[in-house]
């Protein structure tokens, strides 16, 4: 296609293994040729890996590419809330990813956050605009959400907080993404929509992801994917068919940015952008 400028930005994992971080820095040097406008790292549940995730966004910061934390508030306290805003100042960490997060296993209790748009308040109330914070959107709605109308507004909640922009769920449905974006603009949700973009690299991982989360993978989709069995080639080319269509039209439809999930790999992401003409 045409080459269109794009903002990109990039979402990593954080490594567990000091081989892990070496691999994950390699990985980021081969992808920062997409010139991302910033790259994200994750937590686990109930922030289990934030250490990990601090770190990684320092070194992202240290490489000269802007760096967003996610920050998860289950089971969190204000004092431990505050704490941790101190730290991402201190570091020079001005983009986060402010989220619900999932209530790990022994846990008894949400905390002093119930919901992500509590955190972002507080965020707000404790910060003012220091922070660019990023919410999580849902085309296909959250898989706990009691409703459609629920899940919006809980979105909207999010957006009233405080929230600069959203990145969604990875989805393989535009018009789900189309649909969204037009019933939050009718709900006075004017804030960016960046669509959350999931490289295809195997069929069995997609699919167990997608069912865990929530996420729909049409049936044509999941049965040709089925229908490959082990021939990682054959899957690796007909996802990157399937998902460089899926941004073209977005693209085309007007998305202002997207985000890939690199799942710490850069070969998938590249093979995109390069589809894309987002680079060489």
């Amino acid at each position: 296609m045409t080459p269109t400028k794009i903002p990109l930005s990039l979402e990593f994992f954080p490594p567990k293994t000091p081989e892990g971080v070496a691999k994950l820095a390699a990985v980021r040097q081969q992808l920062y040729v997409l010139k991302p406008q910033f790259c994200s790292v994750t937590y686990g549940a109930g922030g289990s890996t934030q250490d990990g995730t601090y770190a990684a966004v320092q070194a992202i910061l240290a490489e000269g590419v802007d760096a967003a934390s996610h920050f998860t508030c289950i089971g969190a306290t204000r004092e431990s809330v505050l704490d941790k805003l101190a730290q991402f100042k201190a570091a020079g960490i001005r983009r986060l990813v402010a989220l619900r997060g999932d209530l790990p296993s022994g846990y008894g209790s949400f905390g002093e956050f119930r919901y992500a748009s509590d955190l972002i308040a507080f965020i707000r109330e404790a910060t003012g605009q220091h922070f660019h914070i990023e919410v999580a959107a849902y085309p296909e709605m959250h898989p706990q959400a009691r409703s459609p109308q629920a899940d919006m507004e809980a979105y909207l909640a999010k957006v009233r907080a405080g929230a600069n922009s959203s990145i969604t769920q990875f989805f393989f449905n535009a018009d789900a993404y189309f649909r969204f974006v037009d019933e939050s603009r009718k709900l006075g949700a004017d804030i960016a929509v960046v669509p959350g973009i999931m490289p295809i690299i195997n069929s069995a991982g997609i699919i167990r992801f997608a069912d865990s989360s929530g996420a729909e993978i049409p049936r044509w989709i999941r049965l040709r994917l089925q229908s490959f069995g082990d021939d990682t080639e054959s899957i690796k080319a007909f996802g990157l068919d399937v998902v460089s269509a899926l941004c073209e039209k977005l693209v085309a439809g007007g998305a202002p940015a997207l985000h890939l999930y690199t799942m710490n790999q850069s070969a998938a992401s590249l093979a995109i952008c390069k589809r894309l003409g987002l680079h060489g």
